[in-house]
């Protein structure tokens, strides 16, 4: 059973600093509308307790060898691999995403996350020479993590396990919507001998308890995923202690599909990746840019292929597609499609409202407007929901311009029958990532993006040297 009214804290399960009077979030799950849990809520005395207990084991964590720091990461992905269908039971119980995909994508995705750190830190050049100096990369210190509800074990993991790596010390806040999940993780640290004060994990809302992380004095940086909104706040508090801040933010990622494209293929496979995990992926391809002079045959594909998807109860081997995380999701999704009527961009499949047959439940239609306008509502802002906006370009300049006209900069899409030609554009996209005719995004690749979309490198080598520091050490080699 999960420690739902308690933190893990120095090595042990603990009560909340206010005890019995600590505050409660209750889980709801989003198909159902039936409570799952409550969580016990924290506070900034909460903060300071597994700060301190994070700073003190420092002193010694971060003298472990990386002998020492890889076994205890083989046997934390052991401890992984034995509780991962439960930890994706958590996922699909806790945001609704089926079953089937929270295990294959959602909670394996963590395990990738972890085995692919412990390779990267295996080959990593911890020292290097330069001159008569010796470059040495060591861990920045006490790191605070704060994770969002859409991916919880993915963005878990890509910060946890290259922190670990590196030698650092952490306090994770993750997300009060899917806290299972990262309970269960605190548990298999804790099974796989990861020593006191190193992994601490407080819940708590981001007012509360993000804001204490964010401008604790003791915290070396901060490390959030999470909204634009949200990661201003955090950069903000972190900033009056000089903390390194990296965060991956929001984003509404331009999908151009080229004249030269097999334009069914395109729209299909688009459609399938915008209206994956719900819509829910900040990355996902929420702006689909095609020759305007193709607009109504591109509509059809698009209808086309969310007439194939079903949508259903998560629990359901059929179900393509479950509800959004929560009621104010919902509801937030529901006043941009009906601002997208409003504006008149036309509806080729979706609407406001719940899909036929579903009388609860937080699930949304399968939604996809046509003939949109790049200053619409629809195109600037982040729904954050299965919502596809299709805009039409004159000429690949135009789609270009429109792609990059955004404050968001975190991922990009290009579909051409000419690799060459989607190489070309996709050198054009001011976006951290861009994913050429379908292909996936590689986990050991850099994940991260610029403009409103947040600052620094996730995944593989570049997450771990999030949490490095660089210490020159001159007459280190006075021979050379």
């Amino acid at each position: 059973m999960p420690h739902y009214h308690q933190f893990y804290i120095d090595g042990a399960w603990v009560d909340p600093a206010a005890g019995a009077a600590a505050p409660r979030f209750t889980v709801v799950n989003p198909a159902t509308e039936a409570p799952l849990c409550e969580v016990a809520l924290g506070s900034a005395a909460d903060i300071d307790r597994a700060v301190t207990a994070a700073r003190r084991a420092f002193e010694t964590f971060s003298l472990w060898s990386l002998e020492e720091r890889a076994a205890l990461l083989e046997h934390i992905i052991e401890g992984y691999k034995a509780r991962l269908k439960e930890i994706a039971a958590a996922i699909s119980d806790e945001m609704g995403a089926p079953l089937g995909f929270a295990e294959k994508a959602q909670a394996a995705a963590g395990l990738g996350h972890i085995v692919t750190t412990l390779k990267v830190m295996r080959e990593y050049a911890w020292e290097e020479p330069m001159g008569k100096a010796l470059l040495v990369k060591e861990p920045i210190g006490v790191a605070g993590l704060i994770t969002p509800w859409n991916w919880p074990m993915n963005q878990i993991t890509c910060k946890v396990a290259p922190a670990l790596a590196a030698g650092c010390t952490m306090v994770l806040k993750p997300s009060e919507f899917t806290p299972t999940c990262a309970l269960i993780f605190a548990d298999i640290l804790h099974e796989a001998g990861v020593p006191a004060g190193v992994f601490n994990l407080v819940n708590g809302l981001g007012p509360e308890v993000g804001a204490a992380l964010s401008g604790h004095p003791d915290v070396d940086m901060m490390s959030f995923t999470g909204s634009t909104r949200a990661g201003i706040d955090v950069a903000q508090r972190a900033s009056i202690t000089v903390k390194r801040v990296s965060q991956e933010l929001g984003g509404k990622s331009p999908n151009i599909i080229l004249e030269d494209a097999d334009l069914e293929k395109a729209v299909t496979t688009s459609v399938l990746a915008m209206m994956g995990n719900c819509g829910q992926s900040c990355n996902a391809p929420s702006r689909l840019f095609v020759p305007a002079a193709r607009m109504d045959e591109a509509a059809g594909y698009a209808a086309a292929a969310v007439a194939r998807m079903k949508v259903g109860m998560p629990r359901d081997p059929d179900t393509r597609m479950g509800p959004v995380v929560s009621s104010i999701q919902w509801h937030k999704i529901q006043k941009l499609i009906e601002a997208g009527v409003a504006e008149g961009a036309k509806l080729a499949v979706g609407g406001p409202g719940r899909p036929a047959g579903f009388e609860q439940g937080w699930f949304i239609q399968p939604t996809i407007f046509t003939h949109a306008t790049n200053d619409m509502t629809i195109a600037r802002e982040e729904i954050f929901g299965p919502v596809l906006t299709m805009i039409g370009y004159a000429n690949e300049d135009d789609a270009v311009r429109m792609a990059n006209d955004t404050p968001y900069g975190l991922a990009g899409y290009v579909h051409s029958g000419d690799l060459d030609h989607a190489r070309r554009v996709a050198r054009r996209l001011r976006t951290g990532n861009v994913n050429l005719n379908g292909a996936p995004n590689e986990i050991g690749s850099p994940f991260g993006g610029r403009k409103q979309s947040g600052n620094g490198r996730e995944w593989g080598q570049w997450g771990l040297e999030d949490f490095l520091e660089i210490k020159a050490i001159a007459g280190y080699n006075p021979c050379t």
